[in-house]
């Protein structure tokens, strides 16, 4: 069982999003707030493979459940959430 704990930035690795600091600020500050009735991987802003990642990944309380959580609150808010 991999026990790691998975970074802001992996995740955006791994959606295929650029991954820097800055990079994650300016994704986060454009796309929220998401209105509270759109469930995270239901974003129009997503592709159909990141939008299937993300609704597995807490769907299954999977590895990268924390992370996209995080995501999920951040994107959510109303003023940006700094991520690490």
């Amino acid at each position: 069982m991999d026990l790691s704990t998975h970074k802001i930035n992996s995740l955006f690795d791994q959606l295929g999003l650029a991954s820097d600091q800055t990079s994650i600020e300016n994704f986060i500050e454009m796309h929220r707030p998401l209105a509270a009735d759109i469930l995270l991987a239901d974003a129009p802003f997503w592709t159909s493979a990141q939008a299937s990642f993300l609704r597995e990944e807490i769907l299954n309380d999977a590895d990268w459940a924390e992370v996209v959580d995080q995501l999920n609150v951040s994107l959510h808010s109303d003023s940006l959430t700094i991520l690490n």
